[in-house]
């Protein structure tokens, strides 16, 4: 979605670096190249006037003027007025006191408030509530149908008293017959209610009608859902792809129904995303949540300081911590990791449950894209086949289980065999073999502390305190034969333990195998991710 603009603004820092002092002409230009950037994602006018302005102001003042490093004073800037305009803080539902809470959405059709209905009513159930649908749209040609499908997949009940249009017509308009109507929507909100108190649910979800363009008949209705139904949340669900013309739809809508928040749609596209930098500037209600695809779990909340950084190139990790964290189970984690101490070879069967938790997270490429600096690669991570994987996937399941664990063991006839099984030649089979294999060394080089080959920053600094690790796993932990040398020993192990700071770490607590990221050179590190090491 970002892409365009994240090149333009990352080549405009670019040329900043070079400069140890920046003139008000150098702040100039840049202010000029980052109006243009704006204005080219199709950001609305008056946003790119504020934003730029407050980023000329305090790029001529003190704090870039005697900073050491004014490039990245400037980009510390311009992050933080991204920040400002994509609503500041992070905001979800605000659930109600007593009673279910009601949200209802609300937008123009074709936005994708019904696929949407069903993400959000996922994720509300992962976080531990009991969420239903009501089918209140009872205007576009099978809309309850499809609601009932997406609940399906979520796993969501649906209430859908009314069909509402089944035959392809208007629901309201005049037709040779008069007034043609499928049912009151408002009549059927309330009833939704009464329904979610009755089932006990405590979240409940109303899916309310649209139309192509903003007209009369459907603020009206919205209006009198919303009167009906007095609810706790009213997001507007907007299409990020419509550019410029999200401002207009989003104002229309604030003076008519007045909605609490904003959910962005086909953040996958690749639009320009000036929806995203206008609506929240302009309106001043918050982007609350973020749809990125059409299955029920491409769906994410919105973080304006994330959202910021990937727009900046500076990644986000947290999200793909946060993803991470999901897709993994903890128990295979172990068990990795015990395996990795006690140098154990890494299996097939090891890299389908790697695999198979990787697609739990998504996209390969959404998830690579996380990575700070990963958006100078964009058009290599363009040219990506992920089909690649479901090849390789198929080769690895046409595999006996012995094969899976001992790959050395594929001979001449059982690669032919595997090949006939997956669809692949044989030579693909021998090279999926000789990576593995290279896999294999180079975890096991990891494991003894010998760092990754050609990573600067990762050598082999900790190959001693690596071996110890994997000894005291193996439960051979050498002792000196002389007792005092073993009592002296012993005396600087509780010393060097008491001095180490508690989750010196990566990864918290001083785990075994863990990174100091005081030892870390953060010149050696991508862009940008020097801020997860709290520095």
């Amino acid at each position: 979605m970002f892409t365009s603009l994240s090149d333009r603004l990352t080549a405009t820092f670019k040329n900043l670096r070079t400069k140890g002092r920046l003139s008000e002409s150098d702040v100039n230009k840049t202010v000029r190249d980052i109006r243009m950037a704006l204005l080219d994602a199709d950001v609305a006018l008056p946003v790119v006037k504020d934003f730029t302005s407050a980023v000329r102001d305090r790029a001529l003042g003190a704090e870039v003027s005697q900073a050491l490093n004014p490039a990245q004073q400037v980009v510390k800037i311009v992050n933080e007025e991204l920040v400002d305009i994509l609503g500041g803080q992070t905001r979800t539902i605000r659930f109600a006191k007593t009673g279910p809470t009601v949200i209802m959405l609300a937008g123009l059709q074709g936005a994708g408030k019904t696929t949407l209905a069903g993400k959000l009513a996922r994720w509300l159930k992962e976080q531990g509530h009991t969420p239903i649908l009501v089918a209140a749209d009872l205007q576009r040609p099978n809309a309850v149908t499809q609601l009932q499908v997406v609940g399906e997949r979520a796993g969501i009940p649906v209430f859908a008293p009314e069909q509402g249009n089944v035959g392809g017509h208007d629901a309201v308009g005049p037709t040779g017959e008069g007034t043609r109507s499928f049912g009151d929507p408002v009549t059927v909100s309330r009833d939704g209610i009464r329904e979610a108190v009755t089932k006990h649910h405590d979240v409940v979800i109303v899916d309310t009608a649209g139309r192509l363009a903003v007209d009369s008949d459907l603020m009206q209705q919205a209006g009198d859902i919303r009167a009906a139904i007095n609810p706790d949340e009213v997001l507007f669900v907007i299409d990020a792809m419509i550019g410029q013309a999200a401002v207009e739809t989003a104002e229309a809508f604030l003076e008519g129904v007045d909605f609490t928040g904003v959910v962005l749609t086909k953040l996958d596209g690749d639009a320009r995303g000036g929806a995203a930098l206008s609506v929240a500037g302009l309106t001043g209600r918050p982007i609350m949540f973020a749809s990125t695809g059409e299955n029920v779990r491409d769906f994410e909340v919105f973080h304006p300081d994330r959202m910021a950084s990937r727009i900046l190139d500076m990644g986000d990790v947290l999200t793909l911590i946060e993803q991470a964290e999901k897709a993994f189970d903890r128990g295979q984690a172990a068990e990795m990791e015990r395996k990795f101490l006690a140098a154990e070879d890494f299996t097939f069967d090891d890299f389908l449950q790697q695999m198979s938790a990787i697609k739990k997270m998504g996209s390969l490429k959404s998830m690579l894209k996380m990575m700070p600096g990963m958006g100078q690669m964009s058009a290599q991570l363009d040219a990506l086949d992920e089909r690649e994987f479901d090849r390789v996937e198929a080769m690895v399941r046409s595999m006996t289980p012995f094969e899976r664990n001992h790959p050395k063991q594929i001979n001449g006839s059982r690669r032919a065999r595997i090949a006939g099984g997956s669809g692949v030649t044989v030579s693909e089979v021998n090279q999926l073999l000789e990576r593995f294999g290279e896999a294999q060394k180079m975890m096991k080089q990891l494991a003894r502390g010998g760092g990754i080959p050609g990573m600067p920053g990762m050598g082999g600094g900790g190959g001693k305190k690596a071996r110890q690790q994997q000894q005291q796993v193996r439960g051979k932990k050498s002792k000196s034969g002389n007792p005092a040398k073993r009592a002296a020993d012993a005396q600087a192990e509780a010393q060097r333990a008491s001095s180490r700071p508690a989750g010196s770490s990566f990864g918290g607590g001083g785990a075994p195998g863990g990174l100091d990221p005081a030892a870390m050179d953060p010149s050696q590190l991508p862009k940008g991710f020097e801020k997860f090491l709290g520095k």
